[in-house]
């Protein structure tokens, strides 16, 4: 029998990380994680993952949590009732450096679970030391897409994650690349499903962050009520497969069973159907091209079924669109819809900014940005998406004074 594949998993703390936790706690003799990061607001998580796990490094990204990581060590080991030569602190690293230190460690895969443009410099860490990617950073394709894919050093080195991506990865088995004739991604349509643009002129917080279907964090949830998630993921599967824009399209599928589906040229279309558990694409990337047994649970074929399919309204969810325009566009484009959409939802959740604002200020930034050039380092990735922050301020600004 073959040894465990080592992994280092960035973002161990949050829901992606203890996710893949799962997966490897079921699956001892297939995994062994050698390596955790996490941002370092939760080290006492950190600690218990790295103690239970037995890791050989952990980071933290911010540098003043290396002490109190230290600290949630001991802490934890008293709890599990060790005395002090019953364990070893790992190797600690610590700083802005530390997650691209630890994408390099000794491993045959890094999962990338970072949330944010701190997980590009990872990404790019990790392709260009050889490793297998595993990749559930959306920013990492969608603001560094031309960077990531000069760092490239092999045909397959990344693995989706996400389970839209995932599934397209899965039915593309199905034929050859040169019989593909359109990628389907679906969209659970969020909590605002079916509602016209005038009826979503009073939308709260609290109501964009009532997903119907899934249980994601703050940012991706209320991206999924504006549709700015699935616009994202346009983005991403067209980096990821080098599909064309007009031939990837959003179809509203309320169940969120049916993840994504690939149109073949003969007129076949192949979908990957599971129930909304993330367990199963990150399973799947962990052990690619392998499956891993009872990842998650099937769908129960012995009751009815009736699955939808709406498509997109544009009138009133226009991001998708929006997107299109700026993955045509290129050069730093994507960067800049990643990040002027970012500040538009933090202002939304400050109150400062209605709902409709947030895509209507999207388009604002688009229209004005500047014609850069095709970033060719992670600095000019940042240096984008830091003229874009800085404009949808001053528009947010504006219309909040105007209000």
């Amino acid at each position: 029998m073959s040894s465990p594949r080592e992994i280092v998993l960035l973002g161990s703390t949050g829901s992606i990380g203890t996710q893949a936790i799962d997966i490897v706690r079921r699956n001892p003799d297939r995994f062994r994680v050698v390596g955790l990061g996490a941002g370092g607001g939760n080290v006492a998580r950190l600690a218990a993952q790295a103690l239970e796990l037995g890791v050989e490094v952990v980071g933290v990204a911010k540098g003043s949590a290396a002490q109190d990581l230290q600290l949630a060590f001991y802490a934890e080991a008293q709890k599990r009732g060790y005395s002090t030569g019953d364990f070893r602190i790992p190797k600690i690293l610590a700083g802005p450096s530390a997650m691209t230190e630890l994408a390099e460690w000794r491993c045959d895969m890094v999962l990338n679970g970072v949330v944010g443009s701190l997980g590009l410099a990872p990404t790019l860490a990790a392709l260009r030391a050889g490793r297998t990617l595993a990749l559930a950073n959306k920013e990492s394709l969608v603001a560094g897409g031309p960077v990531v894919r000069a760092a490239i050093t092999r045909p397959g080195q990344i693995v989706p994650v996400d389970s839209e991506h995932s599934a397209l990865a899965q039915c593309l088995r199905s034929g050859e690349r040169n019989e593909v004739r359109r990628l389907v991604l679906t969209a659970s349509g969020g909590p605002f499903r079916g509602r016209r643009r005038d009826e979503l002129t009073e939308v709260t917080p609290e109501q964009a962050l009532a997903h119907p279907t899934w249980n994601m964090g703050p940012v991706v949830t209320i991206n999924s009520a504006t549709l700015v998630n699935k616009a994202l993921e346009v983005i991403e599967a067209h980096e990821l497969f080098q599909v064309p824009y007009d031939d990837i399209e959003v179809m509203v599928h309320p169940q969120s069973v049916i993840h994504s589906m690939v149109e073949f040229v003969d007129g076949s279309t192949i979908a990957q159907a599971s129930p909304p558990d993330m367990r199963l694409p990150i399973a799947l990337a962990l052990g690619w091209p392998a499956r891993v047994p009872d990842a998650a649970g099937g769908v129960d074929w012995t009751g009815a079924h009736t699955w939808e399919f709406q498509p997109l309204d544009d009138a009133a969810f226009p991001a998708v669109r929006l997107a299109k325009q700026a993955g045509r566009a290129g050069r730093c484009r994507p960067a800049i819809y990643n990040a002027a959409n970012e500040e538009c939802v933090a202002a939304f959740v400050a109150g400062r900014l209605p709902f409709l604002g947030i895509v209507d200020t999207l388009e604002r930034v688009l229209e004005a940005a500047p014609d850069l050039p095709e970033p060719g380092n992670v600095e000019e990735v940042l240096a984008a998406e830091s003229w874009a922050r800085r404009y949808a301020q001053e528009l947010i600004g504006t219309t909040v004074e105007g209000a």
